[in-house]
């Protein structure tokens, strides 16, 4: 429980802090966001990727008048659902119906008050770190009535744009190695990554979903960020860190997930048992985070790079699979039940591995009946054609930058 007077000096003195703040880079999502009042707007995202930056711009753009309120800080940590009575007396005092919640999801029943706002008629924006706002806990009290919108850390634009640099190969490498938290391309103190790592390992996972066994968890997530690109099973993770039952693994991935900490992309299959069983392509949150915690001892660009173009993709398109039949392609892109792109990720395409590279697009371009594919390479620009199908080698600051 909290006092009515220390949660409104809590609302004065952090909408206080937003307006001194300077907000840095004005976030692409802005332009997004839909402007809606029958449904809540929830804006989801890995920790530290921006999403309160975007919600003070937001604020700052559009609602000034809007009250704000973050429920991690420190002077809330005894706030209860019958808070929310309290937190209502403010919201009338204050005479706004635009309400912006950060992390609202760590205070238990917050779907019932959302809901209740929704139906007075109040413009409602939700941020939090978990991918589960989206789906588990929503319940059946925001069914119908929310739209969601993630964030990720800065694209490849947003990142040149924050360096005022033009796109080029040397961009590339840059992003490559620093990534896209705002934090860390602001500062370059990796231990802003190692303690992100452990946060969200900690808080995120092992606290809020009651993991016993945090050492192997943490073992797990070693494994992963120093295999991105790679591909893994249940059944083989179990038997490599000797946990005796393959449901216990497959809850740690689900919880690594919906963190957004990593990805999971299945292979291509009309068979969404065979997408279960089949062998899941690993990919990390962010190509910084994995140099500066992945235990493996060799610089593997070809594997980064390949999660770099991943988290591109991501960012537009949902539902990504890989491709493999008698020849492998990295990614098919699918929209609206349909494939919609075919994509081929090679650091350098030499005389050694360009045979396999096409014949994976070409076999998939036929399988999938589209008649174009793409190359992305670190910076070569080539233009293949075989039976009346073409694959187009692109740089990918060329490709990042679309």
């Amino acid at each position: 429980m909290i006092l009515q007077s220390v949660l409104a000096n809590v609302v004065e003195a952090q909408k206080s802090n937003v307006h001194d703040l300077d907000l840095g880079l004005r976030r692409s999502a802005l332009a997004i966001l839909p402007d809606i009042t029958s449904h809540a707007l929830i804006v989801s995202g890995i920790r530290r990727s921006g999403k309160s930056t975007l919600l003070y711009q937001l604020l700052k753009e559009k609602y000034p008048e809007a009250l704000y309120l973050n429920f991690e800080d420190t002077r809330l940590y005894n706030f209860e659902p019958n808070d929310f009575s309290r937190l209502d007396a403010i919201i009338k005092e204050s005479k706004t119906n635009v309400l912006f919640f950060d992390e609202i999801q760590i205070i238990d029943r917050w779907e019932t008050y959302v809901r209740q706002k929704l139906d007075e008629g109040c413009k409602v924006v939700i941020t939090g770190s978990n991918a589960s706002l989206l789906s588990r806990e929503l319940g059946t009290k925001l069914t119908g009535r929310h739209i969601t919108k993630e964030l990720f850390p800065f694209s490849f634009t947003e990142f040149i744009n924050y360096r005022k640099w033009q796109p080029s190969e040397e961009a590339v490498m840059a992003y490559l190695h620093t990534g896209g938290f705002p934090e860390y391309v602001k500062s370059g103190l990796e231990e802003v990554l190692h303690h992100l790592f452990e946060d969200i390992l900690i808080r995120d996972i092992a606290v809020r979903y009651g993991v016993r066994d945090v050492k192997t968890l943490q073992r797990l997530a070693l494994y992963l960020v120093s295999n991105v690109g790679k591909l893994v099973t249940g059944n083989r993770l179990k038997g490599l860190f000797e946990i005796g039952s393959t449901s216990t693994i497959m809850d740690y991935l689900s919880h690594l997930e919906y963190t957004y900490l990593f990805h999971f992309i299945p292979k291509f299959s009309y068979s969404a048992r065979k997408q279960l069983v089949n062998p899941r392509k690993i990919y990390a949150a962010d190509t910084g985070m994995i140099n500066a915690n992945s235990g493996s001892f060799t610089d593997d660009f070809g594997r980064k790079f390949e999660n770099m173009i991943f988290l591109h993709l991501r960012r537009d398109f949902k539902e990504i699979y890989y491709f493999s039949e008698k020849n492998e392609c990295d990614f098919v892109v699918f929209q609206k039940g349909a494939a919609k792109k075919l994509l081929q990720v090679c650091y350098e395409l030499t005389p050694d591995n360009l045979d396999r590279e096409m014949n994976g697009l070409f076999e998939a371009m036929e399988f999938f009946k589209l008649s174009e594919g793409t190359i992305v390479t670190l910076h070569q620009t080539e233009e293949f054609e075989r039976d009346g199908k073409v694959i187009k080698a692109i740089p990918a600051f060329r490709f990042l930058a679309e």
